[in-house]
């Protein structure tokens, strides 16, 4: 198997670089967002998102530059920046949400702070505007979706999860979502994705189907290498059905969306137990996103990065595809590195 080249997009061995995201200017500029901390758990340090770019297709990237001011955090009741996700608008916009979180168990216990907050760009990049104010509640939020087609295209969906009772026997994970259909000024919900007794669901990922249903992959987080699970939605949004299984054993941070030959990417994580070494992407289609039986998936799994460092940690990504055809996913992993890095990847469909 052809080995996957990858490009260093930033790395200091004094700070801790992760959960990066990446997007698609319209000129062809990637811009790539992450959060410099500490360490994984925050305490102890400065929380910021950073930003860079790249003119020349992930190869080289410029200095990091912030998006917010430092956030220090010496305990849990803290405020503290989480989790950046970056989104390249139809109107040539940019767009990234933020969560800002405080409180214990990452702001899931009462009193708890997770708020969504989004910024915008105008000129690819290059400057941001101050803070946007949302009614959004959650941790790990998605891309900021823009639906493409049917009744509702332009509508904008986020979905994000949080945890009820998590102190208690009957904690229950909830994956809910928002959306807007006059670009922000006003939003709808939460509406629930997902939530089962017994199952931790978060980190989902919407896609949208050239048919116009809505998949929500999903990490279920017991750490017992469980399947990504799927809800569906038939009316953009609104409404969800199920919860099935989806055939991506281990599957932690699923990230889903079309490739122009019609096919399905989705690069994740492979967790079986508690520890992550893999970086993963599966390549399946829209009928098999679909199925409700798990057996009836057909699917393509490769490998993307292996972390070699003793205490390894990697996983969350972000992807885009040039009009030619090439992928190109960033990644967070420690390595060779003391502390984590952010990797870009090249690839192609045909890789699989």
């Amino acid at each position: 198997m052809q080995s996957i080249p990858h490009f260093s997009v930033c790395r200091d061995d004094k700070k801790f670089h992760a959960w990066p995201d990446v997007a698609m200017a319209q000129s062809g500029r990637l811009i790539c967002v992450f959060t410099e901390c500490i360490a994984h758990n925050k305490l102890g340090g400065d929380t910021v998102i950073f930003h860079v770019k790249s003119d020349d297709r992930g190869r080289t990237w410029s200095n990091k530059q912030p998006l917010v001011p430092a956030l220090f955090k010496t305990e849990h009741r803290d405020p503290c920046w989480n989790c950046a996700r970056i989104t390249a608008l139809e109107d040539g916009r940019l767009v990234i949400l933020v969560d800002r979180l405080a409180g214990g168990w990452e702001g899931n216990e009462p009193g708890g702070e997770q708020n969504i907050l989004m910024f915008f760009s105008s000129d690819e990049g290059e400057s941001w505007s101050p803070p946007v104010n949302t009614p959004m509640h959650g941790m790990v939020p998605d891309q900021l979706i823009e639906l493409r087609q049917g009744v509702h295209a332009g509508r904008w969906l986020v979905t994000s999860h949080t945890i009820e009772n998590v102190t208690k026997e009957n904690e229950l994970w909830k994956q809910r979502l928002w959306y807007s259909d006059d670009q922000g000024k006003t939003w709808t919900g939460p509406q629930l994705v997902a939530a089962q007794k017994g199952l931790k669901f978060c980190e989902g990922s919407i896609l949208e189907l050239p048919s116009g249903e809505l998949i929500c992959f999903m990490r279920e987080n017991s750490c017992l290498g469980l399947d990504a699970f799927r809800s569906i939605s038939r009316d953009c949004g609104e409404t969800w059905e199920g919860v099935y299984p989806f055939a991506l054993p281990g599957c932690h941070r699923p990230v889903a969306g079309m490739l122009q030959s019609g096919k399905v990417l989705i690069t994740y994580r492979f967790a079986p137990g508690s520890g992550a070494q893999n970086l993963l992407a599966a390549i399946t289609d829209p009928a098999s996103c679909l199925a409700l039986k798990r057996a009836d998936g057909r699917i393509r799994i490769r490998p993307l990065d292996y972390d070699r460092h003793p205490v390894s940690d990697l996983g969350y990504t972000g992807w885009v595809e040039f009009p030619d055809r090439e992928i190109y996913a960033v990644n967070y992993i420690m390595d060779d590195a003391p502390k984590a890095q952010i990797r870009g990847y090249s690839f192609r469909e045909e890789d699989f």
